[in-house]
């Protein structure tokens, strides 16, 4: 690289980009402060995609249906009818409604009023709990016939209550603080037994705290593990200290140019330093190791500089190239937040082999030489080995080549049992305090994840409010309930059957449609006139052709959803609609539908992965046997993986899938490495078997090592709150290290058994 350049210009040149360098990475840090955390789980909607489009539409004809907390709140003595109980929390509810303007309203039993109508159109309200009668036993029988209320405002066991508090629609992140905030201070001066609250604002929070604490927390580990097995590699404190002054400057460069562009850090970004830390590893002990062997023989600093960039600057730059490039293939996956991972760390990888092959030499060549390195070192153990294994595997070809295709119907067997499945809550901890909540709200509120079902009317001149049209929807919501096991929560003929039984004092065998079309008439005006206007908007929107059923179901996860939607689907094709257009939508249905999609953009981008690296590998040897070849040890590793998940029942998910994009552009370096100095050799006019053994014996340490590296950088995810950042790591792991004992083993057999190097052209006589 650096070959052309005299040793005197290079000193000149050492320094003034040494000075460049230090200031690029002064300025970048400067725009560190400036990166922002990130949760808006609506990215994880598949973009331009026709179902996310309509979700959209149909968010904005009614109001946000995300912008709300659930309180639940539980009685220490038992049933919440009693009456010091229900005190508290009535006052509890008066506070809240004073202390914060982000609060539009806040729904309880102990507010609410039930509106009876009686003949000649009188009216009057009863609270649903009456504050003059000691004894609750009546209110409790009237809330519990009150079928709009169980599963939404009172648990089914009576050991809880629940506030619905309506805030502000999309509070900013400072304002959804302060609330939270508010709500806690206020909680905190009661004695309940336990407060358990759900909502946006609360999981953003909690999201974006766990970020910063784990992005500091990784940059720490991953910074004592370099340390780490730098001294192990090196014994020196120049092995140590040179190599981390490269891979620290390109953590710094790449979240200084994140700041530039005001990029913020998403949950799968907060993997960002670890990562980076780790796969910058391998390029630097490539480079180190080198150059320190070349030192070894005697020849001058700059010479060393020389040989260590020609014999692994070029495979080194094969293995960045590769490394990115299973990074920039998840821009097939059509999800926001995994094509910006996939971009931004393609871009780390790529910077960290800049540095390291402009910074390093520079360091190189300024600091002085390591004195450990004159002294003999002893091979013996790495070479003897090595040696011992090589003969092995080329004397047992047959039989390793037959436990491979063993293994490999093995694994094809696993994967035929992989699921594909996720639950709103499974990237947290069982012993998160947050899902805790969550599963208490989902079990004893009829379940907290959305339900959503459009409808819409075909002919303009029909409308939601004829007889047919609302049986149907009777029928539908019937379907819903009993088969499907969804809560409703608000619909329009809820709504009618509410106001129908008002009119006829409270009477619960009048929870039905009415029967007359007059009684229709009268109650149509009500539920429009109601709350000025706001329950019905909430319900139809303003052109009155479009409605919407939102309710709740347990968080039974994408796959059996995914088949209660076709059966429901199917339910829905056997009726004769009169003039309805049914599509179910939602936060969770789109979540589903990516996870559907995610699998077959991976196939794509994994796909195209394998295709560039081959045809590197191709035109490099000019050898389609050569492509072949070193394409073969690093798709057996995730075949192998893939079997281990469906072997496991480890589901396939976002954090799951994106393995092996990430893994194979990271496994295929040990391969290049290998086949680098194995070409080297041949240049030199070895035969196949002596240059294969040449290349195993002096990369094979290195590839144990820099392959153990990236295991225990990996491993370091498991510390993480976040249970798909823990699978990630578990399983690049698992992956690398089958790809190191597939290139140690499987490799040098297929290409002593095909490889057939081409002849070479003789050179013309002068």
């Amino acid at each position: 690289m650096y070959k052309n350049v005299g040793e005197k210009n290079f000193k000149k040149l050492a320094w003034g980009g040494l000075i460049l360098i230090v200031v690029a990475t002064a300025v970048l840090s400067a725009f560190i402060p400036r990166l922002r955390f990130d949760y808006d789980f609506e990215k994880f909607f598949p973009s331009g995609d026709d179902e996310t489009t309509f979700f959209l539409e149909h968010r904005n004809k009614f109001r946000s249906d995300n912008d709300f907390l659930l309180i639940a709140i539980e009685n220490k003595n038992g049933s919440v009818f009693d009456s010091t109980f229900l005190v508290e929390v009535d006052d509890f509810v008066k506070k809240l409604e004073k202390s914060s303007p982000h609060i539009e309203r806040i729904m309880s039993i102990t507010n609410m009023e039930e509106v009876l109508i009686f003949p000649g159109n009188l009216s009057s309200r009863r609270p649903y709990i009456d504050w003059t009668e000691p004894d609750l036993k009546r209110d409790s029988l009237r809330i519990f016939r009150s079928k709009e209320l169980v599963d939404v405002l009172i648990a089914n066991d009576a050991r809880s209550l629940s506030l619905f508090l309506k805030h502000e629609d999309y509070l900013s992140k400072k304002k959804s603080d302060e609330l939270l905030e508010t709500v806690e201070k206020t909680s905190s001066m009661y004695d309940f037994e336990r407060v358990r609250i759900a909502g946006r604002v609360i999981g953003q929070k909690y999201y974006i705290t766990v970020m910063m604490q784990e992005l500091l927390l990784f940059v720490g580990l991953s910074a004592f593990l370099i340390v780490l097995f730098l001294y192990i590699a090196f014994r020196s404190g120049w092995g140590v200290i040179l190599p981390q002054l490269v891979i620290v400057s390109s953590v710094l460069w790449l979240l200084g140019l994140m700041g530039v562009f005001n990029e913020p850090i998403n949950i799968i970004l907060t993997t960002i330093p670890m990562i980076m830390f780790v796969v910058g590893m391998s390029d630097v002990i490539h480079l180190v190791s080198r150059y320190l062997d070349a030192l070894r023989t005697g020849v001058s600093k700059f010479d060393a500089i020389n040989i260590s960039l020609r014999e692994v600057g070029f495979a080194t730059l094969l293995t960045s190239v590769t490394t990115a490039i299973g990074f920039f293939t998840l821009v097939f996956v059509r999800v926001e937040p995994i094509q910006k991972f996939g971009v931004v760390l393609g871009i780390g990888v790529l910077i960290a082999f800049l540095l390291t092959f402009l910074l390093l030499p520079f360091l190189f060549y300024l600091a002085p030489s390591p004195k450990y390195i004159y002294k003999k070192k002893d091979q013996h153990f790495w070479y003897a080995h090595l040696r011992k294994w090589f003969m092995w595997i080329m004397r047992n070809k047959k039989k390793t080549v037959t436990f491979y295709i063993a293994l490999l119907l093995i694994f094809l067997w696993g994967i035929s049992m992989i699921r594909t499945n996720n639950y709103l809550m499974d990237d947290l901890r069982a012993s998160e305090p947050l899902k805790q909540d969550f599963n208490y709200l989902d079990d004893h509120y009829g379940g907290v994840r959305p339900f959503e079902l459009a409808i819409q009317l075909k002919d303009s001149s029909a409308s939601f409010w004829d007889q047919e049209v609302l049986n149907e929807l009777q029928e539908v919501e019937n379907y819903l309930e009993k088969s499907y096991g969804v809560t409703l929560k608000s619909t329009l003929v809820q709504t009618i059957k509410v106001m129908n039984r008002s009119s006829h004092s409270g009477n619960p065998e009048y929870f039905a449609l009415p029967e007359s079309q007059a009684k229709l008439k009268s109650i149509r005006r009500m539920v429009r006139i109601a709350n000025a206007g706001e329950l019905y908007n909430a319900l139809v929107d303003t052109t009155g052709m479009t409605m919407r059923i939102n309710g709740t179901i347990p968080d039974w996860g994408n796959e059996k959803v995914t088949n209660k939607n076709k059966e429901l689907l199917n339910f829905l094709a056997e009726r004769k609609k009169p003039n309805l257009d049914f599509k179910i939508t939602g936060t969770a249905h789109l979540i589903d539908k990516n996870m559907r999609y995610l699998s077959k953009s991976l196939v794509q981008g994994l796909a195209f992965s394998i295709l560039i690296v081959a045809l590197i590998m191709g035109l490099i040897y000019r050898s389609v046997s050569m492509m072949l070849i070193s394409i073969v040890p690093n798709i057996f590793p995730l075949i192998a993986v893939a079997g281990i998940m469906g072997f496991f029942g480890i589901e396939l998910k976002i954090s799951t899938a994106i393995v092996f994009t990430i893994a194979f552009g990271i496994a295929v370096d040990d391969t290049i490495h290998l086949l680098g100095k194995f070409k080297f050799e041949l240049m030199k006019g070895r035969s196949v078997m002596y240059a294969m053994k040449r290349a195993y014996l002096t990369t094979g340490k290195a590839m144990i090592l820099t392959s153990l590296i990236l295991c225990s950088g990996f491993l370091l995810l498991v510390f993480s709150s976040f249970m798909g950042s823990v699978y990630m790591g578990i399983l690049l792991c698992v992956t690398l290290l089958f790809a190191l004992i597939a290139d140690l083993t499987l490799l040098p057999i297929l290409i002593v058994l095909f490889y057939r190097p081409g002849k070479k052209k003789k050179p013309r006589e002068l």
